[in-house]
């Protein structure tokens, strides 16, 4: 059971299921609040979450040790976060939580794009086979 949590499939199922809790409970939680405000609440929790962890497991780095390059690209995905969670909080005002969660989730076959433009990636025919069918498949279950 140990070497299950070192390996990278467990957390990102692990991932898949909070995210999919995070889409039932924001749900709830957004019927008589502003979207944005529940992104801030959300957002003030995870901060509180996340120095918790650091603290309790002692990963506390020093700021200073951290490189320029690191923080522009850390900026740059909070800056992307912040916008995704925006749009998501109001994307499930709006909407069912069923249909607005796997059009969310277009961002694998983006991150499968953007990874294989930018990183330099390389994905297989069978990948690319299985980002179609999210893709579809996001776009099947979100269709009325």
């Amino acid at each position: 059971m140990k070497n299950l949590f070192l390996a990278w499939p467990a957390w990102a199922v692990l991932s898949a299921a909070f995210a999919a809790l995070t889409a039932i409970f924001a749900k709830v939680g957004v019927e008589n609040v502003g979207s944005d405000f529940a992104t801030f609440v959300r957002t003030l929790v995870i901060l509180c979450m996340v120095a918790a962890l650091l603290l309790a497991t002692g990963q506390w780095q020093s700021p200073s040790a951290v490189s320029g390059r690191s923080y522009v690209f850390l900026v740059l995905s909070g800056i992307a976060t912040g916008a995704s969670w925006l749009c998501y909080f109001r994307a499930l005002k709006l909407g069912d939580a069923a249909r607005v969660a796997p059009v969310d989730k277009l961002s694998v076959v983006m991150v499968a794009l953007f990874a294989t433009v930018f990183l330099g990636e390389r994905l297989s025919l069978a990948n690319w086979c299985g980002v179609a069918l999210i893709a579809v498949g996001a776009v099947l279950v979100a269709s009325r």
